[in-house]
């Protein structure tokens, strides 16, 4: 069967999803209209390879027991966490992260970045877009960084979408007035599951190729259908975006991409038998195969109000650690450490007192923004925080500094203006310039 226009579906943080025009009964593997928008248009092949990683630590990351130790403050500041050395000499990280110390020769680490809002929605949405939401909202205003390198790039290969999201969609990483077809892929399985499969690209073994070719006419025949009954504007794109998911779901490049088994048994092991750490693998599956943009959620519970040491130490740090740092060396052990740019940030920091909860709460005046490769500058800590990491005192960032420097590495115009659906001018981002100490 065919479902035109479906039910709405309320995800946990309150956003109403349209399940319209499915695809299941037509047999790719359960397709839906957003996901036939979100593999993007096919284009040719773009000059440069350059693609983005950025892992994304939903609920504020504590900067002070990660990268910005401070153990001459107060106890009550401090906390129980020490600094150790890095490779790099002079630099000092928290204790639960050895692996990054290890190779922070090939890290570069902002201590200084800030903004003003202590909201979980305004500040996601804030780092995520590099514009500040005037409301507390659960979807996107205006168009995520990844929906932006989508529009602005496209694939690195044809065969493959630009942009997408690991393991499931991110909160605030969607297109906005960009439009649905800007809007990230994603498997929403765990690629830690043996039995990982991307079921938007598979067809079922009942289905041969005589079958899909007249689907393939069916939705063609779509065109005529009025493209003002969906008031979120999702039908507009459709002639041009389910060519390219039947294009996908017939041919194995992108079945091949996202086939984390094929990754030694030691490689998987080093990344982390968790969510966070094969999806970093299976990110760096994806880049290697021509998608620009991943979002990886780094596994959630980094908003910590209590018990923050026990949960840093025992789960979230070393599951972190070890992901991101054998991301970084095995880009280089492949030789793409200049294509491949690595982020990981959150929405904020935390508060440098202690809570009577043994947790930190949420604080965004100051935090840390981890990059590696990308053509930057590595081996530095930019910028420092006062004595209880409270707030820059050199080198202060603000968002539109931290995302204009990852356009940078991709060779897109931070300045570009695009117009939104009342057709005001906005550009890619209204503020900020590249961190001069990562791309002078």
């Amino acid at each position: 069967m065919l479902e035109f226009i479906g039910n709405g579906s309320r995800t946990c943080d309150g956003m109403t999803r349209r399940g319209f025009l499915q695809v299941g009964a037509l047999a790719v593997g359960g397709l839906t209209l957003p996901g036939l928008l979100r593999l993007q248009a096919a284009q040719p092949a773009a000059a440069s390879r350059k693609s983005v990683i950025l892992v994304w630590q939903a609920g504020g990351p504590s900067h002070i027991d990660m990268y910005d130790l401070k153990p001459n403050a107060p106890a009550e500041v401090r906390g129980e966490f020490k600094p150790i050395a890095t490779s790099v000499p002079g630099i000092q990280i928290g204790e639960h992260l050895p692996l990054q110390a290890k190779v922070f020769d090939k890290i570069s680490v902002v201590r200084s970045a800030f903004h003003t809002n202590a909201g979980h929605g305004m500040g996601a949405q804030w780092m995520q877009t590099g514009y500040q939401a005037t409301i507390e909202v659960n979807d996107n205003i205006f168009p995520s960084t990844g929906s932006v390198v989508a529009k602005m790039k496209g694939p690195n290969d044809p065969g493959l979408p630009a942009y997408v999201n690991l393991p499931r969609q991110v909160s605030f990483g969607k297109a906005a007035y960009l439009g649905a077809s800007f809007n990230p892929f994603s498997p929403d399985n765990n690629p830690n599951d043996p039995t990982f499969q991307v079921r938007n690209l598979r067809l079922p073994g009942r289905v041969d190729a005589s079958r899909l070719d007249r689907r393939r006419q069916l939705l063609q025949d779509l065109d005529t259908i009025r493209r003002d009954i969906d008031t979120k504007g999702d039908l507009e794109g459709l002639d041009t975006f389910y060519r390219d998911a039947m294009e996908m779901v017939t041919n194995t490049k992108a079945q091949l991409a996202f086939d984390v088994n094929k990754e030694p048994v030691k490689l998987r092991d080093r990344y982390g038998r968790n969510d966070l750490g094969q999806s970093c693998l299976l990110a760096r599956r994806l880049v290697e195969a021509g998608v620009t943009f991943v979002t990886v959620q780094a596994g959630g519970g980094w908003d910590t109000h209590g018990d923050n040491f026990k949960q840093l130490k025992t789960k979230l740090l070393p599951q972190f650690d070890a992901a991101v740092a054998t991301l970084v060396d095995d880009l280089h052990d492949r030789g793409l450490q200049n294509d491949v740019l690595v982020m990981a940030m959150g929405e904020f920091g935390r508060t440098p007192r202690i809570n009577k909860d043994a947790g930190r709460d949420h604080w965004p005046g100051a935090m840390s923004v981890l990059y590696a490769g990308g053509g930057l500058k590595m081996g530095q800590a930019v910028g420092t925080t006062n004595a209880l990491a409270e707030y820059p005192t050199s080198k202060p960032y603000t968002p539109g500094c931290v995302l204009s420097t990852m356009y940078h590495a991709l060779g897109i115009d931070h300045k570009h203006v695009f117009h939104d659906d009342a057709q005001r001018p906005l550009p890619i981002l209204s503020e900020g310039e590249p961190i001069k100490e990562l791309v002078g």
